[in-house]
């Protein structure tokens, strides 16, 4: 039995150095699909969470569609689709919103995920039975709400089932945006 172990031990060495080395040659990508599905999950639990600690403010999400690396550019573009409703007196007042917005993705190793982070509000619009357009003081505090949701929770984390994910997260990686998916790089 004491013979296992050090061969084991080569065995997993070895196969973190390969997956390494592989991962510098064809990097382990994510698709925008797979983010915008992910970002579904989360909003919905976030709404969940929400509804539990008691909060008037419920958070629905019809459609998110993800752009990652417009013009070349480390960022991803976020256009979402949703409704805000205020629960009030036994009675349900909903707003349907469109916000589009851009940040960064942000990798966080500790936590093996990645958020988006540095968020700036790009074009809103809401409708309601009492107004459409854009009205500042909704938009200020929804986005307030999507940008705390997202600074802290992730639109993706690793999976821990799967071996090949779970070896990238026993060594050191970052990411990088590429047009259409974001990419573990090794850490420089």
């Amino acid at each position: 039995m004491e013979m296992i172990k050090p061969v084991l031990r080569l065995i997993t060495l070895f196969s973190i150095v390969m997956a390494s080395g592989c991962a510098s040659l064809s990097p382990y990508a994510i698709s925008e699909g797979e983010i915008e599905r992910h970002l579904q999950d989360v909003v919905a639990q976030y709404d969940r969470n929400q509804l539990k600690s008691g909060s008037p403010l419920s958070l629905s999400l019809s459609d998110a569609d993800i752009t990652l690396g417009p013009d070349g550019r480390d960022v991803a573009v976020i256009d979402l689709k949703g409704q805000v409703a205020l629960n009030a007196l036994m009675a349900k007042l909903p707003v349907d919103l469109a916000l589009k917005v851009e940040g960064a993705p942000v990798y966080d190793s500790q936590e093996k995920a990645i958020y988006i982070r540095r968020l700036q509000l790009l074009e809103s619009s809401i409708d309601s039975p009492f107004f459409k357009g854009d009205l500042a003081p909704v938009t200020d505090t929804v986005m307030r709400v999507v940008a705390q949701m997202l600074e802290t929770m992730p639109v993706y984390r690793l999976d821990e089932a799967d071996p090949t994910q779970r070896l990238f997260g026993l060594v050191p990686m970052d990411i990088r945006v590429a047009p259409g998916r974001i990419e573990f790089v090794m850490a420089e």
